[in-house]
């Protein structure tokens, strides 16, 4: 993974890179022997212990997520789901339950290493209303007014073109259609900051302001409803979500020219703590007039 980031290209080779990675290590255990969540957000971002019980482990274990995007969402039986950056498969799944065999839940990612994944948790799930395809989120191979919801974990502030995925969002759902999207914000972040491969993977460098979040909701043309189920990441978190996650410290090996270490990457924590949030974004598309 390179130390900063130019292009587009640029930002979604480092991503898929570095989630490829992510999704070939194992995970850690528990004090009980059972793998636990690799993704040092998604811990605290909401599942019940229903919810995860009822899915393949592997699906559990790869989800690098920070929120529950589904919880109490609305999704009914017989509707279509669009999950975009759908990596190992857990909202896929959850999804899948809730559409029942009538619905059809469709997911998107760019990474070969976790379109792999789904598709192996797919089959052990049983479901058979789900599939996975390969793209990118600001381009959905999806057709228009085509789909009831769209949902997100922790993936737009990945992208490199925003704006462009909102349009997505719009463009892919039915009139009146809603969109579920659990997601990373951030105030005030450095530009040296903002050039870090390791934190734009960790999904920190790449994440908007919330105001700068909804507006780009409404420039595409969605009604926002409302923004739910703030985490606020204290240094800790932070320290653990830049250490932790995707190898961010080794990739940070020469930040701003100068070597960090585990001592760096605490101070930095320091330094953002309260500046960076997990939120919940609920929007619709205008039904007809």
């Amino acid at each position: 993974m390179s130390e900063t980031m130019n292009n587009n290209d640029d930002i979604r080779g480092a991503v898929a890179e570095a989630y490829a990675k992510a999704v070939s290590q194992p995970g850690p255990e528990s004090c009980c022997g059972k793998p636990e969540q690799k993704g040092v957000a998604v811990k605290t971002a909401g599942y019940t212990a229903e919810e995860l019980e009822t899915l393949p482990s592997d699906a559990v274990v790869n989800s690098f997520g920070c929120g529950n995007p589904l919880a109490f969402s609305g999704v009914q039986a017989g509707e279509t789901v669009v999950d975009l950056g759908a990596g190992a498969g857990i909202d896929l799944l959850i999804a899948a339950k809730k559409v029942g065999p009538t619905g059809r839940v469709i997911g998107i990612d760019m990474t070969d290493e976790m379109i792999a994944k789904a598709n192996e948790n797919i089959a052990a799930s049983g479901f058979e209303n789900v599939e996975v395809r390969k793209g990118f989120i600001e381009e959905l191979p999806v057709e228009d007014a085509s789909v009831d919801w769209v949902i997100s974990n922790c993936v737009i502030n990945l992208s490199p073109d925003k704006p462009k995925v909102f349009r997505e969002i719009a463009r892919v759902l039915k009139p009146g259609g809603q969109m579920s999207v659990s997601d990373i914000v951030v105030e005030d972040l450095p530009d040296w900051a903002r050039q870090s491969a390791a934190l734009y993977s960790a999904c920190v460098a790449g994440a908007i302001s919330e105001a700068e979040y909804l507006q780009g909701l409404r420039d595409a043309g969605l009604e926002v409803d409302d923004v739910s189920e703030r985490v606020v990441y204290d240094s800790s978190q932070l320290n653990a979500l830049i250490e932790s996650d995707l190898d961010a410290a080794e990739a940070l090996s020469s930040c701003c020219g100068v070597p960090v270490t585990a001592e760096t990457v605490k101070q930095l924590a320091g330094e953002f703590a309260g500046k960076v949030w997990s939120a919940k974004f609920h929007a619709r598309k205008p039904a007809r007039g």
